[in-house]
C-alpha cells in the first residue's frame, strides 16, 4: 500500500540550470550533489521511494530534503525575482543544500586560546620555569592557567587537542627544539 504523495516542486528554468550545474561541477561536494540530484529527481516527479532506490539514500533523507526545498521556495523565487546575478542566487540554493546547524553548546575555547596553547606547546618548557625536558599534558595545563590563556583546562582535554592536532603540526620534538 503506498504512502502519502510526496510534496511537488517546481523549478524556475534558472533554478534548474543551477542545480544541474552544481551536479556537474567537478568541485560539488558529494553530499551537495546527492541533495541536488534529489531535487531534480523530485521536480520530474519522481516518488521518494524511487529518487531514493536511483540515489542509492534513504527515503526519509528524500522526504527531508523535499521538505527543506519547499520550505525554501518561496525565498528562492523572491531572490530570482529580485533580479540578483546568478552567483548570488546559486550562492542561496547552496546554502539551503547544506547541512542544518546541530545542537549543542558551543566550544568550550576559542581558536586564538588553542592556537596560543600551541605557541606554548611550541617554547621548551625550561623557558618557562618548567623543571621538565618535554611538556606533559599536566605541566602544558598548568602553564596556559598560570598566563592567563583559559581559566580552567583539564591536562586530558590539552592531550586530546595536542592529539587530534598532531598529524598537521610538526613532531613533538622538532616542537620542542624551536
Amino acid at each position: 500500500m503506498p504512502g502519502p504523495k510526496p510534496l511537488s516542486l517546481t523549478l524556475s528554468d534558472t533554478q534548474r540550470a543551477l542545480l544541474q550545474r552544481l551536479v556537474r561541477r567537478q568541485t560539488s561536494p558529494q553530499r551537495l550533489v546527492w541533495r541536488a540530484q534529489t531535487i531534480l529527481a523530485a521536480a520530474e516527479g519522481a516518488g521518494n521511494a524511487q529518487i531514493a532506490q536511483q540515489l542509492g539514500l534513504n527515503r526519509n533523507t528524500v522526504r527531508t530534503w523535499r521538505k527543506r526545498w519547499c520550505a525554501a521556495t518561496e525565498n528562492l523565487d523572491a531572490a530570482e525575482a529580485a533580479g540578483g546575478d546568478d552567483k548570488a542566487l546559486r550562492a542561496q540554493i547552496e546554502a539551503r543544500l547544506d547541512d542544518a546547524p546541530r545542537p549543542g553548546a558551543p566550544g568550550d575555547f576559542t581558536p586564538e586560546q588553542l592556537t596560543q596553547l600551541i605557541s606554548v606547546a611550541c617554547e621548551a618548557p625550561e623557558d618557562a620555569g618548567r623543571p621538565v625536558t618535554h611538556w606533559t599534558p599536566r605541566e602544558l595545563a598548568h602553564e596556559v592557567i598560570k598566563r592567563g590563556i583559559v581559566d580552567r583546562i583539564s591536562p586530558r582535554t590539552v592531550g586530546r587537542f595536542l592529539k587530534r592536532s598532531r598529524s598537521q603540526a610538526a613532531s613533538l620534538a622538532l616542537l620542542v627544539e624551536s
